[in-house]
């Protein structure tokens, strides 16, 4: 033994200190190291071997697969195509003024898109008619916020046109709501909630789906029916095709897979007769169509929006969710104004109201003649699994 070499003392993994001669130190450090080397490498070559590229039988590099979302991204093709189109709309209570801004409060909002460059909009009546002291902003895809006008409206179609002050707009190309087929695919855009071009995407259920059948009386038009979603914020913007072509203007929705729209060949009537309008008055003006009441009689407002609930409308909501049973009749609340009588006792959408006044609700009519003809308003109201009383006081217009 080499003089020169002495015992050391290590200390073990139990934390106590013992005697090691330094030859068993040397050795004992050869051993780990050649672990250690030994593990390196065997990583080394496991990720060298991971790498290199194994067809799927085991012989040979595999080839580049090829992108496919250019071929099968069609959605996003159409959105980029329409978005700079479509506006937000926002309806604001000139009454009511927000607390920490200062500014007037949003009543209602909803979307539209331009159908002229020089600033001229479509969007639904329900929209932007029937909330009293407002004041109609539509906001641009570019962010610009302009204050718009209101110059014709249908009410019996739910179609209306708003102007902007604004040249040199990107317009949205009208299609052929008679050529739309049952199966084919459809994008929703809108901007819910000042979520600018929010889409949704589905097929067209239904090319014609009466009026008679939605309960709504007096419209004497068919509806597209289709399973993207359309909700009061996209209400209002169009429902295109795949070639980039609004062939519906977004109307409502009933219960989730079941929506309407309004079909692009009435609004292109009603863009014809707002023009004639337009030449024998002259100017713009508030332009009703089909005789929209506005004199100085008073109307009394509650801030809803509706939809008789029809046999067959009751069935596919049972097949899509729980309704309660004995729910055979009622107007279905779809859209509720914010600040509105209705939103102040706690209507919402998705409520079914089945009575009013004590008396059966069988649809739409029944409440537009109790709110004519009583202070107060007693609905009976059904909510998911829920009944109960909702007292109303509607405003005067």
């Amino acid at each position: 033994m080499n003089p020169h070499l002495r015992r050391g003392r290590v200390e073990n993994h139990l934390g106590k200190k013992t005697s090691v001669h330094p030859t068993e130190i040397r050795t004992s450090i050869s051993r780990s190291s050649a672990v250690e080397l030994n593990t390196t490498s065997t990583l080394a070559n496991y990720a060298t071997e991971a790498a290199r590229p194994v067809s799927s039988d085991g012989g040979g590099d595999i080839p580049n697969i090829p992108s496919h979302r250019k071929t099968h991204n069609f959605i996003a093709d159409v959105v980029e195509k329409v978005a700079p189109a479509v506006v937000y709309i926002e309806i604001k209570d000139t009454r009511r003024f927000d607390f920490f801004t200062g500014h007037p409060a949003t009543a209602s909002n909803g979307s539209g898109f331009i159908v002229h460059k020089d600033g001229l909009i479509l969007t639904n009546a329900h929209v932007v008619i029937g909330k009293p002291h407002s004041q109609v902003q539509v906001k641009l895809h570019n962010g610009i916020v302009y204050t718009g006008v209101v110059e014709n409206v249908d009410m019996k179609s739910d179609l209306a046109t708003v102007r902007i002050q604004c040249k040199d707009l990107t317009v949205m190309k009208l299609g052929s709501s008679a050529s739309a087929r049952p199966g084919e695919f459809v994008v929703a855009l809108g901007s819910p909630l000042s979520l600018s071009n929010t889409i949704t995407a589905g097929v067209i259920s239904s090319v014609n789906r009466g009026s008679e059948e939605l309960g709504l009386k007096g419209r004497n038009m068919g509806y597209i029916q289709t399973d993207a979603a359309i909700t009061f914020g996209n209400s209002g913007g169009p429902l295109v095709n795949l070639d980039g072509e609004a062939i519906g203007i977004n109307s409502m929705n009933v219960t989730a897979g079941i929506s309407f729209a309004i079909p692009v060949d009435y609004a292109k009537e009603f863009l014809a007769a707002s023009e004639q309008r337009k030449k024998f008055k002259g100017t713009y003006r508030f332009i009703f169509i089909q005789e929209y009441n506005t004199t100085a009689t008073k109307r009394r407002y509650m801030g809803i929006t509706m939809l008789t609930l029809t046999p067959q409308i009751i069935s596919e909501i049972i097949a899509r969710q729980k309704l309660p049973e004995g729910v055979t009749h009622g107007v279905l609340v779809w859209k509720v104004v914010q600040a509105s009588p209705a939103y102040m006792a706690g209507l919402k959408p998705g409520d079914i109201v089945t009575q009013i006044n004590n008396n059966p609700v069988k649809g739409a009519n029944d409440i537009y003649t109790a709110l004519e003809s009583a202070k107060s308003l007693v609905m009976m109201v059904v909510r998911e699994n829920r009944r109960f009383e909702v007292t109303v006081i509607p405003e005067e217009m």
